[in-house]
């Protein structure tokens, strides 16, 4: 199973996925909270075969259906808020550097609120935690914070 994170300036973020058995479909989402899940052949990666477009709405529903907890975005007074999961990966520069090399929040200002791995997870972690290749860094910001925070930790 593989998944690629590709910014797409000036509409959102496409999302790439492979699964075990070789299928790949994307899931792109607007700034506007607009979602689409667009299929592809597995001889052919770039060619959409269908797509289905959905509303924040019907996004929402269709991950309760999958999986009856996500992470659902965070409205406060007027400012949007999300929540997402962001993986390091083999080929980020972070793994086993302190959460402080990053700078995300005065990068991005973007918080990491927690960091999962494997067998624990840590809350609240401060600037002197050392990341691993594995970890999943729960941040919470605006969508462009979160996405410029993903960029960071991919090496982008």
């Amino acid at each position: 199973m593989g998944t690629r994170r590709t910014s797409l300036p000036g509409v959102g973020t496409r999302y790439d996925f492979t699964t075990h058995a070789g299928q790949h479909l994307s899931v792109v989402v607007h700034h506007d909270g607009r979602r689409f899940i667009g299929f592809y052949a597995a001889d052919d990666p770039d060619t959409c075969q269908s797509s289905v477009p959905l509303e924040r709405e019907e996004a929402t529903a269709l991950a309760h259906l999958i999986d009856p907890a996500p992470l659902d975005a965070v409205r406060t007074d007027g400012i949007d808020l999300v929540t997402e999961h962001i993986q390091i990966g083999s080929r980020s520069p972070y793994g086993g550097r302190l959460l402080g090399d990053t700078g995300a929040r005065t990068r991005t200002g973007a918080s990491i609120v927690a960091v999962l791995r494997r067998t624990s997870a840590h809350p609240s972690p401060g600037p002197d935690f050392r990341f691993a290749i594995g970890d999943t860094l729960v941040a919470v910001g605006t969508r462009e914070g979160v996405d410029a925070l993903a960029a960071i930790i991919a090496g982008g």
